[in-house]
């Protein structure tokens, strides 16, 4: 009697152990909410943004799609917007088109987007390239969730993004899904 219990108590968490692993492998990844997009100074008040704008952009190295390491210092004498996204992130999804236009149409004055990917570099190159990204990206885990912290994102949420000068002065940031013509106006305002 007393095997069989132990039998029945072994099993039982396995069962549990292996739920918990199914769960975990095959949820979908966490949502993040589109209604993000202006909430930057209750985000500051509430802790999840430090505010940067008018510091010296923060260096950092991350690798780009191909494993190489590229430095922000690349972009220096660039108008500069990074934007940090993940695949799994709908409101980054739905940015990423009017980011590679404005890239486009801005590219001959000195203007670059750098994407961050908070994701597996396979996965952000196919996905970036099913998109038709036209700008560098650039992929990490925890040390792109340190640099977004190191921009001010405290919390890690996504899609967020930081505009910086040609002078590699933070001028703005922004948590949430971006506005076209908000974005627009920033990047205009700095040439």
């Amino acid at each position: 009697m007393r095997q069989t219990t132990i039998i029945m108590v072994v099993i039982a968490m396995m069962a549990a152990s292996a739920g918990y692993f199914v769960a975990m492998v095959f949820a979908p990844p966490p949502q993040h909410s589109t209604q993000l997009t202006n909430i930057n100074t209750r985000a500051v008040t509430d802790g999840q943004l430090e505010n940067i704008v008018g510091q010296p952009r923060p260096d950092f190295t991350l690798t780009d799609v191909d494993g190489s390491p590229v430095s922000v210092s690349a972009y220096e004498g660039k108008l500069l917007l990074i934007n940090f996204w993940a695949t799994w992130c709908a409101p980054c999804v739905e940015e990423m088109p009017m980011l590679s236009e404005l890239q486009s149409r801005y590219a001959d004055q000195e203007f670059q987007i750098l994407g961050i990917a908070l994701d597996d570099p396979i996965k952000a190159s196919d996905f970036a390239a099913e998109l038709g990204v036209v700008y560098p990206i650039l992929v990490g885990t925890t040390d792109a969730v340190l640099v977004g912290r190191q921009y001010g994102n405290r919390a890690g949420m996504l899609p967020y993004s930081v505009l910086i000068d040609q002078k590699g002065i933070v001028q703005w940031s922004h948590l949430g899904a971006l506005v076209s013509e908000e974005l627009e106006a920033q990047i205009t305002a700095l040439f």
